[in-house]
């Protein structure tokens, strides 16, 4: 009863952040929204990515260590959100227009830190750490979801970007776009494992919330020349 209790708790608690964004990504396309299953079925995936890249991620930590090893495991874990994204959203007819990519690479990147907020929670409540457990949602939700938010949203603008260019030409955007969010995750788990002192940890945090500022403000400027707008 205790697990069960610690296993749902821990669920809503990995589940709520990524809503509240996912919500906020929704309004960003609200005037012309993607198909809600689209929708669901994106999230789901990105949740159902999650084991499929700790087991990868598990296999691989006996050939490589230090930086190498957090690249793969960004590697890993990049290229799923992106499958979990380019299967039911950007598979979709209702795909057609560039700020879609923006919005399904950002839900799948929100139900895999969904899934994988809940299992870190999980381990927390399971041993009886219930007061960590809080801290460590806070801290999950401010660095881990912000880093897949903003790392699979600078693949959804590169993917944006090149969206009336020419077949190869969005199949290299994609190829950058990847490759700088891989940079950028390896980048985070770098300085989040060698970092010592709460300052620099909340400096790292600070450029996170930088990179979100980033997302949005390119989001809006691919918003404006595409189509009209409601307010």
């Amino acid at each position: 009863m205790v697990e069960s209790g610690a296993f749902a708790t821990a669920f809503i608690g990995g589940l709520v952040p990524s809503l509240i964004w996912l919500g906020f990504w929704l309004f960003e396309d609200r005037c012309e929204p993607e198909p809600k299953i689209r929708i669901l079925l994106t999230f789901l995936a990105g949740m159902a990515a999650v084991p499929i890249a700790l087991y990868l991620e598990r296999w691989v930590m006996p050939y490589a260590s230090g930086v190498a090893l957090l690249a793969v495991w960004a590697v890993v874990e990049e290229t799923l959100k992106f499958a979990a994204a380019a299967a039911f959203g950007l598979s979709s007819p209702a795909y057609d227009e560039p700020v879609d990519a923006i919005i399904y690479l950002s839900t799948a990147a929100l139900g895999f830190a969904a899934a994988e907020n809940a299992l870190f929670l999980f381990g927390w409540l399971e041993n009886g750490s219930v007061l960590q457990s809080v801290a460590q949602s806070d801290m999950r939700f401010i660095g881990a979801t912000l880093l897949h938010i903003l790392s699979s949203a600078t693949v959804g603008l590169s993917i944006a970007y090149a969206f009336y260019r020419s077949r190869i030409v969005r199949y290299d955007a994609t190829f950058i776009g990847l490759v700088l969010a891989i940079f950028l995750h390896t980048l985070f788990n770098f300085f989040i494992l060698q970092l010592n002192g709460n300052d620099m940890i909340f400096a790292v945090f600070l450029a996170l919330w930088a990179g979100i500022v980033a997302v949005l403000f390119f989001t809006e400027r691919i918003k404006e020349p595409a189509r009209d707008y409601c307010v």
